[in-house]
């Protein structure tokens, strides 16, 4: 690409030779104008001379010494030659005359038949010689007339006079005259580029330099500063650059400062400064915009699968683990394997599940890079490591404790580019801490208002929120359920007798017993007081009521502390189903609720199954 003082310089010279050579064609064509113009003026009075020359030797009668006379015409300085050309008329009156009279070519028979003068360059348009024929009119009028001697009408012509003259001294000097002004204007235009030149020299170097800081302006570097070499405009744009390039550094600096704060890392001092803070503040805004979609999702299950997510989508990482720390049993939970949700650990040997202090970065509470030395944590898998995988484990701690464990899997190409993109994971997951936390304490707050207090079991809270998910699960499976409602038999008596204290212990007595009786699917719930009711799921009532028997004797059988005493207690249990006793889960419940208390009207200590016959005599109860 051409530079631009040379393109200037250029465009100077062409104008310069275009001015030069526009000078030099109107001076030779002026001069030669002024040549021929001169020449006319020069022929047209030696012409007028030889015609008052030779009427007057017309008049002396001394015509026939014309010839004489016209030879010393022709040696006048500036003519070549002369000649008279005798007219028509002329010779029918006096004869052809001399030879040299008669007519020689076109224009001396076309001035001779229209009477006008021609002058023109004899040779064609650059020849030297010039030639001028002009007519001798006969007229009476003046001094001499003409008629008096010819017999010819007025206004007639009698001849011609041809004249040539040689324009080749003022050719030449004309030449001379254009040589000395052409020097003359490329000494100028010389001049005129030397000053030029130098005039424009501050402003190329400055464009130069502009071009130069733009070039690293784009490669994200704005250190270069312009050299002010002029007081006048260009040194205030050089000036004005200079400030504008330290003012976007200086604030760019700053930016990328704070970027680096916020993704917790060291400002990188090379590189490209606009790409990379563009580039960060990129993905700063995803994450912002992350934040406020896990802090819109409902429960924390949400919030795990878009950290999944990013990790594919935005990280391009598919191997990894996400953990969640159990605090209460002191275990770890594998929430989501590669992507899968509630996938059987992999990466990580399964002790971790049993026991979380033998995960490292629950251990420690710092990231675990593994990258290097993969055998810095005992509890990465053994098969993990014949793929030749690393890994890196990042906890998130919350409430001053590791809440949950990322563990990235990595393989060799992805060991070279995650540790430039972890500031800005580790900037998702710092968002997702609190998230996380609070969405954790929402579902224990959750979880602890629908639990018994007491005896730990699900209270009638649970059953009103799930309820209708329990039904629809019967539905979509086409199984059956059982529902039981179990009250214990005199419980009123223990209370009044021993106390509440003892009564509360017979009541999480009791709930253990229920639970060592039914299946983990199953679910025992508080009704209220001493009131249970257990769900059996895909169970129809005929091997419900079986179960019921076993509730009913193992309660029989065992034995309850009342202070320093033992005792005895029974139970009563109504129970229904569905879908044969109702459509509805809170019909089946009212059903069952009817069969308990037909077992209490039948003497307690009993099992009895809904039937429609209990129904019609509900009032009773």
């Amino acid at each position: 690409m051409p530079k631009l003082q040379t393109k200037m310089m250029a465009a100077l010279v062409t104008v310069m030779l275009l001015l030069t050579l526009v000078i030099t064609l109107a001076s030779l064509l002026s001069l030669r104008e002024f040549s021929i113009r001169a020449a006319t003026e020069h022929t047209r009075t030696a012409a007028e001379i030889t015609l008052v020359a030779l009427t007057e030797s017309m008049v002396n009668g001394t015509i026939h010494t014309r010839d004489s006379f016209l030879q010393r015409i022709a040696h006048v300085e500036g003519l070549d030659s002369v000649r008279v050309i005798r007219g028509p008329l002329v010779e029918d009156q006096f004869g052809h005359g001399l030879l040299e009279e008669t007519p020689g070519d076109a224009i001396d028979h076309a001035v001779l038949i229209n009477g006008e003068a021609v002058y023109t360059l004899s040779g064609g348009y650059l020849s030297p010689y010039f030639r001028a024929t002009l007519p001798y009119i006969a007229s009476s009028q003046g001094e001499v007339n003409c008629l008096s001697c010819h017999a010819v009408p007025e206004n007639s012509v009698l001849g011609a006079v041809t004249l040539t003259a040689s324009i080749e001294p003022m050719r030449q000097a004309a030449l001379i005259t254009v040589f000395f002004l052409v020097l003359a204007v490329l000494a100028f235009a010389l001049l005129c580029l030397f000053f030029l030149k130098r005039l424009l020299n501050p402003l190329v170097l400055t464009a130069q330099e502009i071009q130069a800081a733009v070039d690293q302006a784009s490669a994200g570097h704005f250190d270069l500063r312009l050299q002010p070499r002029s007081q006048d405009e260009i040194g205030s744009i050089a000036e004005s650059f200079n400030r504008l390039t330290a003012g976007i550094n200086q604030k760019l600096s700053e930016i990328r400062s704070n970027v680096a704060h916020l993704v917790m890392t060291q400002p990188s001092q090379q590189g490209d400064l606009l790409a990379e803070t563009a580039q960060t503040v990129a993905g700063l805004v995803k994450v912002a915009k992350f934040k406020q979609a896990i802090e819109e999702d409902e429960h924390i299950s949400e919030v795990y699968q878009r950290i999944s997510d990013v990790l594919q989508e935005e990280f391009l990482l598919h191997t990894f683990s996400i953990y969640e720390v159990d605090a209460q049993q002191k275990r770890l939970i594998t929430v989501n394997v590669d992507g899968i949700a509630q996938a059987p650990t992999y990466w990580c040997s399964a002790d971790i599940n049993e026991h979380c202090r033998a995960c490292r970065a629950v251990r420690t509470g710092h990231r675990i890079d593994g990258i290097d030395h993969t055998s810095l944590c005992r509890s990465f898998a053994d098969e993990a490591r014949k793929e030749e995988s690393s890994y890196l484990c990042l906890p998130i701690l919350q409430a001053g404790g590791v809440g949950c464990v990322i563990q990235l899997v990595l393989s060799a190409e992805e060991q070279a580019r995650i540790p430039t993109q972890l500031p800005l994971i580790e900037a998702y997951l710092r968002e997702a801490a609190p998230v996380l936390q609070a969405k954790s304490l929402m579902a224990s707050l959750k979880e602890s208002t629908l639990n018994d207090a007491m005896t730990g079991l699900r209270n009638r809270r649970f059953l009103e929120e799930y309820s209708e998910s329990l039904m629809s699960q019967c539905k979509r499976r086409e199984s059956a359920m059982t529902l039981m409602m179990l009250d214990l038999d005199y419980f009123k008596t223990v209370n009044d007798t021993y106390g509440h204290d003892v009564g509360d212990h017979i009541l999480i007595d009791l709930a253990h017993i229920f639970l060592a009786q039914v299946r983990d699917s199953d679910l025992v719930i508080r009704y209220g007081g001493e009131e249970f009711l257990i769900i059996l799921l895909d169970t129809p009532a005929a091997a419900g009521e079986k179960v019921a028997e076993k509730i009913r004797l193992a309660v029989e059988e065992h034995q309850f502390k009342a202070g320093h005493q033992l005792i005895n207690k029974t139970l009563s249990i109504g129970l229904a189903d569905f879908p044969h006793d109702g459509q509805a889960f809170w019909q089946v419940l009212k059903f069952a609720d009817v069969a308990l208390y037909t077992a209490k009207d039948q003497g307690r200590n009993r099992v009895i199954r809904f039937t429609p016959e209990l129904w019609l005599s509900k009032e009773k109860y």
